[in-house]
C-alpha cells in the first residue's frame, strides 16, 4: 500500500512538472493607440497576432491598448511583468522613460522598445526606417500635385517625425522644384475628429496631396471628399478612399517579433538598435491605385527599387537646413545613430519646429 501510493506521489509529481514544462512563454505588449485605429497600433497587433500563430500554442501573448504615455505606461508594464511576461514590446516613443525604469526594475525580464534610442543590457530597441517610405510618398506627392503644395499631418514633434518630414520633402523636391511643403500639428497619434481638422486646414491652404503621421483613416476621407489625394498610413487604408488613395505605406512587425521571441527562448538575445525598412520586408508599399498616370507609377517603383538596393540612401549629404547649415556633409550618409536624433528641418522647410 505504502509503495503504491509512494508510485501515485511520484507520478503526480511528475505530472505537475510536465504540466510546467508545457507552460506556454509570455510575450506582452503594450499600445499607445487601440488595436482598431488601423495604423500604428492596428499592425503592431497583427505582427503580435502572426506572431503568436508562428509558434503554434509555444507563446501566449498579451496587450493593453490605450496606454497613455508617461506614469501610466509604468504602470502597465509593471502589471505585465507580474503576470509572468518574460518579453515586454512597448510600442510607442513616449513609453522611453517608463521602460527604462522598468527594466532597471525586473532586470530578469527582456523589454524591446519601439523609436527609443535608451538601452540596457535587458533593454533593446526597435524601429522602422519609415523616412523610406516617407521618401516614395514625397515623389509621388511631387508628381502629382497641381498646386505645387502638399500638406503633412504631425503627431508630435519627435525625431522620428521630423525626419519623416524632411524626407517627404527631399523626395517631393527630387522631382519637382517648386514643391511647398506645409505642416499641420494634430498632437496626438490617433484623433479622427483632430485629423480631419489638420487634413482640411491643410487643404484650406492649398494643398491637394496629404501625407500623415497620425494613424486614422480620417485625413485620406477628407481628402477624397474634396478631390485632393492622399497616402495611408502604417497600414493599407485603400478602401477608405479608393479614388484619393495614392497606396499605403505598411508596417511589417511579424519578422521582427518572431525573430526576438525565437532568440529569448533560446538563451541567444543581446540588447541592440534594430532599424528595419523596405530591405527587409518591413515596410512594404500596399495597394498602389491603378488610377495612377503610368509615369507616376514607374518613379514610385523606381525609387523602392533604389532603397531596397541600397543604391539610394534619403539622408545622404550634403544636406543644408532651413538655416543654410550644413548638417550632412558631401558624401556622408547618416548612421543610425545620427538619424535617431535628427531635429532640424531641410533647407526649403520654411516652419519652425514646435517646442
Amino acid at each position: 500500500m505504502k509503495l503504491k501510493s509512494l508510485l501515485l506521489g511520484v507520478g503526480l509529481m511528475l505530472g505537475v512538472t510536465m504540466a510546467q514544462a508545457e507552460e506556454p512563454f509570455k510575450v506582452g505588449f503594450v499600445y499607445v493607440g487601440p488595436v482598431g485605429d488601423l495604423g500604428w497600433s492596428y499592425e503592431h497587433d497583427q505582427g503580435r497576432k502572426e506572431m503568436e500563430k508562428y509558434f503554434k500554442g509555444k507563446v501566449k501573448t498579451t496587450y493593453v491598448e490605450n496606454v497613455a504615455e508617461g506614469a501610466d505606461a509604468e504602470r502597465v508594464i509593471t502589471q505585465l511583468v507580474k503576470a509572468g511576461n518574460k518579453v515586454i514590446f512597448t510600442t510607442s516613443f513616449g513609453f522611453m522613460n517608463a521602460t527604462v525604469k522598468a527594466a532597471k526594475r525586473f532586470p530578469n525580464v527582456v523589454f524591446e522598445h519601439a523609436t527609443g534610442y535608451k538601452r540596457a543590457k535587458n533593454l533593446g530597441t526597435y524601429v522602422l526606417r519609415t523616412y523610406e517610405g516617407r521618401y516614395i510618398s514625397g515623389v509621388a506627392a511631387g508628381l502629382l500635385t497641381k498646386t505645387n503644395t502638399i500638406g503633412y499631418i504631425g503627431a508630435f514633434p519627435i525625431p522620428e517625425v521630423i525626419r519623416d518630414i524632411d524626407a517627404t520633402y527631399m523626395g517631393a523636391k527630387s522631382v519637382n522644384p517648386n514643391i511647398k511643403l506645409k505642416i499641420v500639428w494634430a498632437n496626438t497619434w490617433y484623433d479622427p475628429g483632430k485629423e480631419t481638422d489638420a487634413a482640411n486646414a491643410l487643404m484650406d491652404q492649398g494643398a491637394d496631396v496629404l501625407i500623415q503621421h497620425t494613424d486614422s483613416p480620417a485625413p485620406l476621407i477628407a481628402a477624397q471628399k474634396r478631390g485632393a489625394r492622399a497616402i495611408g498610413q502604417a497600414s493599407d487604408q485603400s478602401k477608405f478612399a479608393p479614388q484619393a488613395h495614392i497606396f499605403s505605406v505598411r508596417d511589417h512587425w511579424a519578422p521582427y517579433y518572431i525573430k526576438t521571441v525565437q532568440q529569448v527562448m533560446d538563451g541567444t538575445w543581446k540588447s541592440q538598435d534594430f532599424w528595419g525598412g523596405f530591405h527587409d520586408n518591413m515596410l512594404q508599399l500596399a495597394s498602389i491605385n491603378p488610377n495612377l498616370p503610368k509615369n507616376v507609377r514607374a518613379k514610385i517603383e523606381e525609387t523602392l527599387a533604389a532603397i531596397k538596393s541600397g543604391k539610394l540612401k534619403p539622408f545622404t549629404g550634403p544636406i543644408k537646413d532651413n538655416t543654410g547649415k550644413i548638417v550632412v556633409p558631401a558624401g556622408h550618409s547618416l548612421t543610425d545613430q545620427e538619424l535617431a536624433r535628427v531635429n532640424w528641418y531641410v533647407q526649403g522647410i520654411t516652419d519652425k519646429i514646435p517646442h
